[in-house]
């Protein structure tokens, strides 16, 4: 019976810290957007919003209750079903990725053994709400956004896991605890593979759809892309799964390259999300000052750059860890 009690007790646990996560995912997307707006407005010399509530910090509520009472309109000959189920689909990957999260090194709702690899099949996924929008919609400019959008994040995919392979050779591990314990042991994995950390940031630029890289939302050539048809609180959906998508990107970065919760000796959750606000920083600061690419030459980054740089230093990195293991095996028998 104790055990039974136990076992019910960590489902109800693990149930409220899944609600708590997703509130807090939230409001953090809601003052995403203030943050947002406000950082352009002042690179751009403009006040930014600051009617509603002091400073504006109401804004996003009264933007969230706009959409809500909107009416929602589907297209005559739209895919009924898959338009409506396009937006829930976005959504709910996009938060299912914070099920492995750790904000911590004891604070997280689901610790799997092989945790990297279902954040990167949710991050798979994905793709399909976004491409089933676009042809559910029934328009050209829809179908052509999402088009644009699949082979962008397939593209950028490629990349992202082949840079994944040597914080894979470093950590030894493909739990995402494990890849920042070991980060606090030796040393953030930003200096070693700085410039893949660098490729890695511009390729989740890429794979959320941000700019420079927001080709398939181009509105002077595609209108609005892919959601181009849709509107009230079914839009509201797809632009929380988008900027989810950012922050659990973002999230990523942080686990991978800069040490998640760590700070040097210290380790808190408060340092996660610090970390995580920088990264917002720079996604907010690159669409204030790039502007933005043509399609052929977001391919050729990601195909002709991207891809034989990462190829490179998986075999760099990994030619040097058995290089540097052979002289360890041989000096040990030496030795002996």
């Amino acid at each position: 019976m104790l055990v039974i009690s136990f076992s019910i007790l960590k489902v109800i646990f693990n149930l409220c810290l899944a609600v708590l996560t997703i509130v807090t995912l939230l409001i953090s997307i809601a003052y995403f957007t203030l943050a947002e707006r406000k950082i352009i407005a002042s690179v751009q010399r403009r006040s930014g919003p600051n009617i509603v509530g002091f400073w504006g910090l109401l804004q996003p509520l009264a933007d969230g209750l706009k959409l809500v009472i909107k009416e929602i309109i589907i297209p005559n000959f739209a895919n009924k079903v898959l338009f409506i189920f396009a937006p829930f689909l976005t959504l709910f990957l996009s938060f299912s990725g914070w099920a492995v999260i750790p904000h911590s090194l004891d604070s997280y709702i689901v610790d799997l053994n092989m945790s990297l690899l279902y954040v990167l099949v949710i991050s798979a996924l994905g793709v399909y709400g976004i491409f089933l929008a676009g042809w559910a919609s029934n328009s050209k400019y829809a179908v052509l956004g999402g088009l644009r959008s699949v082979s962008q994040m397939i593209s950028y995919e490629v990349s992202i896991s082949l840079i994944i392979v040597p914080i894979l050779v470093l950590s030894g591990s493909l739990n995402l605890i494990d890849i920042v314990f070991v980060q606090i042991k030796s040393v953030w994995f930003v200096f070693p593979l700085c410039p893949l950390a660098i490729i890695f940031f511009i390729s989740i630029l890429a794979e959320t759809n941000r700019s420079p890289f927001d080709l398939p939302e181009a509105e002077s050539e595609l209108v609005a892309g892919y959601n181009v048809e849709y509107s009230s609180i079914i839009f509201a959906l797809f632009f929380l799964g988008e900027y989810g998508n950012i922050l659990l990107m973002s999230a990523l970065f942080v686990i991978f390259f800069l040490g998640g919760s760590d700070f040097f000796g210290l380790e808190s959750e408060l340092i996660f999300s610090l970390k995580i606000t920088l990264l917002v920083f720079l996604f907010i600061f690159v669409r204030a000052n790039l502007p933005r690419y043509r399609f052929d030459q977001l391919m050729i980054l990601g195909w002709k750059i991207f891809l034989p740089l990462t190829l490179g230093f998986i075999f760099l990195i990994t030619g040097f860890l058995i290089g540097v293991n052979g002289l360890i095996v041989k000096q040990f028998y030496l030795t002996v």
